[in-house]
């Protein structure tokens, strides 16, 4: 009776309307417009821009239908939950598994940025330590206190906007329109391509729906911080892309792993390679807190519905968070780091991503 009792405690509610922008805001906005771009503009060109943009059109659907979901059931898991609930235990545990995956993929990938920009400051060390060592660090900071996790969430992202709206701004004039002829060297198609290939950028903002037990006032909170998140979100991706490759000649750009970092040079000098460096390297942080957060609460859901054995729904009696779930999320991520490559990555998270949502949009 008393590990019955473990399992089937909820969690706490103390995230706001603001906490919920700011994890689904962070979780959107780290390799997907540090990295990325670079791998994306030697697929389509200049046309990465509208690719950026279409793919924050094929986002919509899915961010409508988790919105009115997680208000209508706000419960944790998210994507789980809702296809479990509509399509049946065998799609649930599918669709809740990809999900897991996807959130988990796009973690690692933004550990590895993290990786990739620590280097840019000490040479020495190497990219999968650092990665491996921030993942157990925001391990520990998920398992002390979902609360502590959002204001810590707050804080990372209001800075992360602000540096990004000043490399735009300090950017504008030194454009030039050359850059940007031919608009799309290799087609249309390698448009539609592309959009595929950043579509895991905007993969964070359904995470929210993960977490939508411990937010309080839901109905109101989710949609409105959802919704606010994309927006901002998407005008920060077109307008950083659109300046980037403004800035940048393409041979440079496509060989670059740090393309923002390498364009804010061209406007700012080094004081901009150190501002932007420093806004990716917090663009990870706030992904990869997210992203445990988020991740954590899928197997503790099909662990309360019998999906997954019972101890991944057991929650901490003093820190009210779901820790084996955590850790195990957590061990997943670090293994995905030690032994996939960086577009391996890149391109099974997108395909997850995809998948989950199709499933969670079919009702």
């Amino acid at each position: 009776m008393h590990w019955f009792l473990i399992m089937k405690e909820k969690l706490k509610r103390e995230l706001g309307s603001f906490d919920i922008f700011c994890i689904a805001t962070g979780a959107m906005i780290s390799s997907g417009l540090f990295i990325l771009p670079a791998i994306a503009f030697a697929k389509s060109g200049p046309a990465v821009i509208a690719a950026y943009l279409l793919a924050s059109v094929l986002v919509i659907p899915g961010l409508l239908c988790q919105a009115e979901l997680a208000t209508a059931m706000p419960r944790a898991g998210g994507t789980y939950f809702y296809i479990d609930r509509s399509l049946g235990p065998a799609a649930g545990a599918f669709g809740g598994l990809a999900n897991w995956f996807s959130i988990s993929l796009k973690s690692a990938f933004a550990l590895m940025g993290m990786g990739i920009f620590a280097v840019l400051i000490f040479p020495a060390i190497q990219i999968k330590v650092v990665a491996v060592g921030f993942c157990l660090i925001f391990a520990v900071l998920n398992f002390i206190s979902v609360k502590v996790t959002g204001r810590f969430q707050i804080f990372f992202v209001s800075l992360l906007i602000g540096s990004l709206l000043l490399y735009v701004f300090r950017s504008i004039n030194y454009l030039d329109p050359q850059r940007f002829i031919p608009f799309v060297p290799f087609g249309f198609g390698s448009v539609f391509a592309t959009a595929g290939l950043v579509f895991i950028s905007f993969g964070g903002l359904t995470k929210v729906a993960s977490i939508a037990e411990e937010v309080k006032n839901p109905n109101r909170n989710i949609p409105l911080g959802m919704i606010l998140a994309f927006l901002v979100t998407s005008m920060l991706y077109v307008l950083v892309v659109f300046v980037t490759v403004g800035l940048v000649d393409a041979a440079p750009l496509k060989a670059s792993l740090t393309p923002i970092s390498l364009a804010a040079n061209v406007s700012m000098g080094k004081l901009g390679i150190v501002l932007m460096t420093a806004a990716a390297i917090i663009a990870f942080i706030t992904t990869v807190n997210a992203g445990i957060l988020s991740a954590s609460r899928q197997p503790l859901a099909m662990s309360r519905d019998g999906l997954l054995p019972g101890f991944f729904s057991k929650i901490n009696f003093r820190f009210k968070t779901p820790h084996i779930a955590i850790f195990i999320t957590s061990g997943f991520m670090i293994f995905t780091i030690l032994f996939l490559n960086l577009e391996d990555l890149i391109k099974t998270a997108s395909t997850l991503q995809i998948f989950y949502l199709s499933l969670s949009t079919w009702r």
